[in-house]
């Protein structure tokens, strides 16, 4: 097989894993909540693959001859943020989830890194991004302090007005905390929140960047450029990485920008893999309580699906999963311990195979390790359950 697309629908979850509870997530689940709260999802081309056979979504009813294999996968890590499941994806395990802070940082990092930067800081707060900057954006821009805060994950956000702290370096400032927030502190990922505005109408800029932590291990990235392989990371999946096993980024904002990248890369006829997250249902939608436009990107996205799907060839792969469960119908804005969904189409893949319920994420990366030849665990490879012979 010379090419596989993983792509991941940051936040589309398929129902709450045995140990929700811990979590607070009993009862979620991003896909069938989302369909029943607006009446019903018209989604005709994943319906085809097999994604009403995986669980019962209102208005995706299960295929009589399902396009794909399909079933769904538990997390095995401990938490439930990006980095831990695309982590996961990709075969590495983790027994320890990344700190969160819901009060805040403690002191120490903070006052160390204010003596780094040479600023003080406003906020060290767990704020949603679009409210901290209209509550604090004009306290900023008169003191020249960036603003800290963090969410129910594991993460250092910095915001700054780009007229106040420029973007390159605002980046700086956030290398400086991704320097700083090891061992204990050691928060899956500091991202730059870079804005723009007046207040009263302060908007986020789309040069928002993650600095993630390095991978704790390795990972089947690694495997494949180790052994020749094309690795090719469109969105935000090279910072999830840290740019550990990627041979190629591209930059890409929001659902539409990265399936049209994914597209062309196709076209230019990139091998290898080409992993590609969907950040819009997830950050836009799953993260604001807004099931609407969940359900409208999941709709937009069932539209595109064709031009995807016409260009998998007979010696490709096209894998559709997720990273978490982030579902917008729950009172808190946090992601969701959720099982995740699994569609895998292509020339030589057989259709209508039940793959049931797989016990981590990693088998992905043990599938993706199989199809290009090679092995790779903690995971079970699938392809053999699903290739033609």
């Amino acid at each position: 097989m010379k090419r596989v697309v993983l792509l991941i629908l940051d936040g589309v979850g398929a129902g709450e894993l045995p140990d929700a509870g811990s979590y607070g997530d009993e009862g979620t689940n991003t896909l069938a909540n989302t369909a029943a709260a607006v009446g019903g999802l018209d989604l005709p081309n994943l319906g085809s693959l097999g994604l009403g056979n995986i669980i019962n979504i209102a208005g995706v009813p299960p295929a009589a001859s399902p396009r794909a294999s399909f079933g769904r996968m538990a997390e095995l890590s401990a938490g439930k943020d990006s980095t831990t499941g695309h982590w996961e994806l990709a075969g590495l395990i983790l027994e320890k989830p990344f700190p969160v802070y819901p009060k805040g940082f403690p002191p120490e990092p903070i006052a160390s890194f204010e003596e780094k930067i040479g600023r003080k800081v406003i906020g060290n707060v767990a704020a949603s991004g679009t409210e901290i900057i209209e509550r604090l954006g004009e306290e900023h821009m008169r003191t020249g302090c960036p603003i800290v805060y963090t969410s129910a994950d594991s993460v250092f956000q910095i915001a700054a007005h780009e007229e106040v702290i420029p973007v390159d370096e605002l980046y700086e400032i956030c290398r400086v905390a991704r320097e700083l927030l090891q061992g204990e502190h050691a928060v899956g990922r500091v991202i730059a929140r870079p804005f723009e505005g007046k207040p009263g109408s302060f908007k986020r800029t789309k040069r928002r960047h993650d600095f993630s932590l390095k991978p704790v291990g390795r990972t089947v990235l690694d495997l494949l450029v180790e052994n020749g392989h094309q690795v090719t990371a469109v969105g935000k999946v090279a910072d999830i990485f840290a740019g550990a096993g990627i041979t190629r980024t591209v930059a890409a904002s929001g659902n539409e920008d990265c399936f049209s990248k994914t597209l062309e890369l196709l076209l230019e006829g990139t091998k290898g893999l080409i992993f590609t997250n969907l950040v819009d249902f997830d950050t836009l939608y799953g993260h604001r309580n807004d099931v609407w436009g969940m359900a409208g990107a999941l709709v937009d996205l069932d539209r595109r699906l064709p031009q995807l799907l016409d260009m998998v060839g007979e010696d490709e792969v096209l894998i559709i999963t997720a990273d978490h469960g982030c579902d917008p119908t729950t009172p808190g804005t946090d992601h969701t311990r959720e099982y995740v969904p699994l569609l895998i189409f292509g020339g030589r893949v057989r259709g209508g195979v039940n793959l049931g319920v797989r016990r981590t994420f990693a088998d992905v990366a043990a599938t993706i390790a199989e199809i290009f030849g090679h092995q790779f665990g903690p995971g079970t490879s699938f392809w053999r359950e699903v290739k033609m012979l």
